[in-house]
């Protein structure tokens, strides 16, 4: 079902991670509300072209491909820099990028651990900085943080992933506190396990595991996830501020 959410239009928010899974499919769903949508890439412009030819197709009012690492604090501060003042205020972000890496902490290598948090919180810590300025020019501003349940429960061999996680929790309740007064909002979405590229691969045997623990007994989708984003960005969602969502069909409880 999707809920059209009419001061989505035109409204200008920065996503990160969206060229594959969930982040895609929220970007895809921003552009048929017709969102101006600005997306980081690394690499070959190839595929940030491809991604921003079919996000205008499906209705998008202005698509911006940038291209910086979240990674790189230094590249992606004179980026959004040159950007804001060229193009205007962000009012949207969406921290969603992250990667994970299973390891047994008695095999877990200090180097995963930096490239996790690095990628998974000390990214979403600085994007949130950089742009924390751009935000007081700004109006109706909305930042979402992509947590996990894992960041609440933990998980098996996922040490330095639940941590990076729960840190976003702590982003999130510290940002919504300081910045409430200026009418910013934060908040951040705790998905389950979503049928993704990386929940098809998993034999059966693993997926039954898996049901058996969530009471509606499936995967959510990634489209159920950018329909909770949605209204998060928009101001149907203007009162709420600083609260963890899960989204996970029952699994945590």
């Amino acid at each position: 079902m999707q809920v059209t959410y009419s001061d989505l239009e035109n409204k200008r928010v920065l996503l990160t991670g969206a060229t594959r899974g969930i982040g895609k499919k929220i970007a895809i769903e921003l552009a048929k509300q017709k969102a101006e949508i600005v997306f980081n890439y690394r690499g070959e412009s190839s595929i940030a072209e491809d991604l921003k030819a079919t996000l205008l197709e499906l209705g998008a009012s202005a698509v911006y491909p940038l291209a910086f690492d979240i990674t790189d604090t230094e590249k992606m501060k004179d980026v959004l820099t040159t950007f804001t003042k060229e193009v205007g205020p962000i009012s949207g972000l969406i921290n969603n990028a992250g990667i994970s890496k299973d390891t047994l902490v008695l095999r877990l290598k200090e180097e995963d651990v930096t490239r996790i948090l690095d990628t998974n919180l000390k990214a979403a810590i600085m994007l949130s900085q950089i742009l924390t300025r751009n935000f007081l020019k700004a109006e109706n501003v909305s930042i979402i943080n992509m947590s996990s349940i894992v960041g609440l429960m933990g998980n098996t061999a996922q040490v330095a992933y639940a941590a990076s996680k729960a840190g976003l929790i702590g982003l999130t309740k510290s940002y919504a506190k300081e910045l409430a007064a200026k009418n910013i909002r934060c908040n951040a979405i705790c998905p389950g396990f979503i049928a993704t590229e990386m929940t098809a691969e998993l034999d059966e045997k693993a997926k039954e595991a898996y049901f058996s623990s969530i009471p509606l007994k499936r995967f959510g989708e990634s489209e159920e996830i950018a329909n909770l984003t949605l209204f998060l960005l928009s101001g149907a969602s203007s009162y709420i501020t600083g609260e963890i969502i899960k989204i996970d069909g029952g699994l945590y409880i």
